[in-house]
């Protein structure tokens, strides 16, 4: 394979941005010094609201005053069952998507330290005939002495394809100059998608976590669509690293270290979120090819202010870097390929894409109503990608950004209802509806 990572590079650029993440704006991250929200609560009310967020004003206060209904509150658990919302998107690679997202948020045992533990679903048919379903979870158990972190997934998807790199001039031979396709033509691949993937992680001391668990992607009947008799990214990708027939199978074994201090897993107003992981896909699993890949995720929440705490700046890199063997097309690290499939917005999954790939983000959450119900948010990103035409990672870079709204779904576990509108290059531009923040 050509173009292996600089491992020195990497790790180089993660300690910078690790360490201007640490000390930026150290002074405007003090907040209040009351209880977070997802661990223990003052007397005589429920440990999931502080003072200040009894201010705020959500849907279920909105359903309570149009309906003349009463809020039913637990005292001692945090959470009130399960958000349900349209899943909506348009974007001109899957057309307009329509659906239904599902999010749940409950503090899991009685030590007031214990974190906040979520799931969330969604199943979503397009225009374009993808039909796509995943359950995620993330659970805490009693006092964070274990963390279990999964998915299930499964499409019947028309991929986009919009060639191997980051959009940069290529070099070479022809067939290289059709995979790196710096004009972006957009191609289809039709076939099936089905994931699964564990994690059980271990507290080791306070907020630091080992993990380990394994994930078995598979891919079926995957073929070009529209393109026949045509030589496209994805042929020439297989052709040169091994790959024929129609099916693919990614099984591997996974080994992680993660360290969290945020006061909330659905929207943080501080704290940090890192995790770093080895995944190692083996024959012997089942896997078509022997491959193993380096992941970190990097987050930092800074408050920007006591009063508003929603005024926050967070900061996000996630990159992802093949350090030997051979990934499947489909499962090269690119946009949207991060494990909330939300990196890169203003790009289609899968737009940029390369075995060492590396996504910056930075995002402004205010509110806009003085009930906290409104807020915005603005937000940029940076990719880059490596290509098998002389391009290195870092060396290029593409951008995004956008803003978008926030309706507060749930005020007891933070659970926003998110309106985005994003930009990217060559076209890209798309409209989203979910739940719960990118990062």
């Amino acid at each position: 394979m050509t173009g292996n990572p600089s491992i020195r590079s990497v790790l180089y650029f993660l300690a910078a941005s690790i360490t201007f993440c640490l000390t930026a704006t150290k002074a405007s991250c003090q907040v209040s010094s009351e209880v977070d929200s997802v661990r223990g609560g003052t007397q005589g009310r429920s440990p999931s609201v502080k003072a200040w967020e009894l201010r705020q004003y959500d849907l279920e206060d909105l359903f309570k005053d149009v309906f003349k209904k009463k809020r039913k509150e637990k005292p001692g658990k945090q959470g009130r069952g399960i958000d349900i919302v349209p899943n909506i998107a348009s974007t001109p690679s899957i057309g307009q998507q329509i659906g239904i997202k599902a999010v749940a948020g409950r503090v899991l045992g009685t030590d007031p330290n214990t974190y906040l533990s979520v799931a969330a679903s969604s199943a979503s048919i397009t225009t374009k005939n993808i039909i796509y379903f995943y359950l995620y979870h993330n659970i805490f158990t009693n006092g964070n002495k274990w963390n279990l972190t999964g998915i299930i997934a499964a499409g019947k998807a028309v991929v986009p394809d919009y060639g191997f790199g980051i959009g940069s001039n290529s070099q070479g031979a022809l067939a290289n100059q059709e995979l790196t396709d710096p004009g972006r033509q957009a191609y289809g691949l039709k076939g099936q998608l089905f994931t699964l993937r564990e994690k059980i992680y271990k507290e080791i001391s306070p907020n630091l976590f080992l993990g380990a668990g394994l994930s078995l992607d598979i891919r079926r009947n995957f073929k070009n669509v529209g393109a026949v008799g045509q030589l496209t990214p994805y042929d020439v990708y297989n052709e040169q690293h091994g790959f024929g027939g129609v099916n693919y199978t990614s099984d591997g074994a996974l080994l992680d270290v993660q360290y969290t201090t945020r006061d909330n897993q659905n929207r943080a107003y501080k704290g940090i979120y890192f995790d770093a992981g080895l995944r190692s896909n083996e024959r012997w699993l089942g896997s078509t090819k022997h491959a193993n890949l380096l992941t970190y995720d990097f987050r930092k929440y800074i408050s920007l202010s006591q009063l508003n705490p929603e005024h926050v700046l967070a900061i996000w890199v996630w990159g992802a870097y093949v350090i030997g063997g051979d990934l499947p097309y489909l499962d090269l690290p690119g946009t949207q390929k991060d494990p909330s499939l939300r990196s890169g917005r203003g790009y289609t999954v899968g737009y940029f894409k390369g075995t060492q790939y590396n996504d910056m983000e930075m995002e402004y959450r205010f509110p806009i109503t003085k009930n906290k119900f409104i807020s915005g948010v603005a937000f940029l990103n940076m990719q880059t990608a490596n290509d098998d035409s002389g391009t290195k990672i870092f060396q290029v870079f593409q951008p995004g950004g956008g803003a978008g709204l926030r309706v507060l779904f749930n005020k007891a576990n933070r659970t926003n209802l998110c309106l985005d509108y994003a930009y990217g290059k060559f076209g890209q531009k798309g409209f989203f509806l979910g739940l719960n923040e990118a990062f």
